[in-house]
């Protein structure tokens, strides 16, 4: 989802590299009933993440008592590049949590497996985006287990005081809004422009909204620097022109709190998760906060959300117990108490999250609209040729289309390297 991505991570403690070497890749005869899982703290606080899933662990000794099952707690810091170092090793997990921007890379490198048999019977209860965001060639990587949602959040009592009473929905009230927002001292989007900041909450968002596309149809090719982003760009970079998005986005990481618009200077934000409005809410006061439908680029109205889902190891020697943990998650019980603790929604049609938050109706008519990118095995690479263009493109060193043409070229050579 970064709440439903880092913002609400608490990174747990590190672990030695010793113990990530850990896993599935065992001699024994009791790897055969062996499962080990590794997941990430999708639960923000650290306390009840380790709960949850040390009960989960009871839950599921319960119901399958033939498998033996471990969830070892892992940080999100470093994440990608030690889970590729255990999986290459034949050493990782059996199980492991997965977003659909990893499923293109380990599967490139054989590392992952199918689990299609895992949803055997209720593929038809799932969200199709949600499986088909972790699919690949028609089949199936990761088996959803929550859904994260982004949408606009606004803060009331600053357009209280700029006289505006219907919040901006689109890019053109955007920019009408700006001025208005200027005279009384108010920044009015909240963007993160930071080399670290993920583009899928940022750049790329507004490249879909605008009808653009990161990658060319085959994605052997960028497509991010056409008319579309050329377009997107230059909206971005003329709203920091004028003020209207703050200066100190050049080093936000995707933060609300003690950033400009945790701090009410800036009016709205359009990639927020639901512990953003918590957040927000502490820092603000519920009543100042808004949550509304995602922004419209004039061309679609498109928010990012993606499933999280738990992949199997193409090495495990206890495949059968995988896909029964991966069975045993994807129930109604499970994805219910996981959108309990962590705030996420659920990617099942038939499991409706009952969220006590304030605002959980409008986050979950926001999944309506949710977008989970463009997977693909450079993805990650892509973005951080694109960022540092991006903030040359704000700081007037490049305009939009010379920035643009510059990253596409060095993604393109990229692609062309890994083809």
């Amino acid at each position: 989802m970064k709440s439903g991505f880092t913002r609400a991570a608490a990174p747990l403690a590190l672990f030695t590299l010793t113990a990530l070497l850990t896993g599935c890749g065992g001699d024994s005869a009791a790897d055969s009933k062996k499962v080990t899982v590794w997941m990430y703290p999708v639960i923000g606080d650290p306390k009840a993440n380790s709960a949850y899933w040390t009960q989960i662990e009871k839950d599921f000794k319960k119901a399958e008592p033939d498998v033996r099952l471990t969830i070892e707690q892992q940080p999100w810091e470093n994440r990608d590049e030690k889970l590729a170092t255990a999986l290459s090793g034949g050493k990782g997990p059996d199980v492991v949590l997965l977003g659909p921007d990893q499923i293109p890379q380990y599967l490139s490198n054989g590392a992952i497996r199918p689990v299609d048999g895992a949803l055997k019977g209720v593929e038809d209860k799932f969200l199709p985006t949600a499986l088909d965001a972790m699919k690949q060639d028609g089949k199936l990587y990761a088996a959803p287990i929550y859904h994260t949602v982004t949408t606009t959040m606004y803060n009331k009592k600053l357009l209280d005081q700029a006289g505006i009473t219907t919040p901006p929905t689109s890019w053109d009230e955007i920019k009408a809004a700006t001025p208005v927002l200027k005279s009384k001292g108010i920044a009015v989007l909240d963007y993160s422009a930071s080399n670290e900041a993920t583009q899928n909450l940022n750049f790329y968002l507004l490249l879909w909204q605008a009808g653009g596309k990161v990658f060319a149809d085959d994605g052997k090719k960028v497509a991010f620097n056409g008319p579309k982003g050329v377009e997107t760009l230059t909206f971005v970079r003329d709203l920091y022109r004028a003020g209207a998005i703050p200066k100190s986005a050049l080093t936000n990481t995707n933060l609300i709190a003690d950033h400009a618009l945790g701090k009410q200077q800036v009016a709205m934000g359009f990639s927020n998760t639901p512990a953003d409005a918590a957040v927000a809410a502490e820092a603000w006061g519920e009543e100042n906060v808004i949550i509304g439908a995602p922004l419209s680029g004039g061309a679609e109205q498109v928010s990012f959300g993606i499933p999280g889902g738990l992949g199997i190891n193409a090495k495990s020697k206890n495949v059968p117990g995988a896909e029964k943990f991966l069975a045993f998650m994807t129930q109604p019980e499970q994805l219910q108490s996981m959108g309990r603790a962590s705030g996420f929604l659920s990617p099942r049609t038939d499991v409706t999250v009952a969220g006590d938050g304030p605002f959980a109706k409008e986050f979950q008519a926001a999944l309506a609209h949710a977008y989970p990118g463009e997977p693909n095995p450079a993805a990650r690479q892509v973005m951080s040729l694109i960022a540092p263009e991006i903030q040359a493109a704000l700081t007037g060193k490049k305009n939009p289309k010379e920035a643009l043409d510059s990253a596409a070229e060095q993604a393109d050579d990229l692609l062309a390297r890994q083809r």
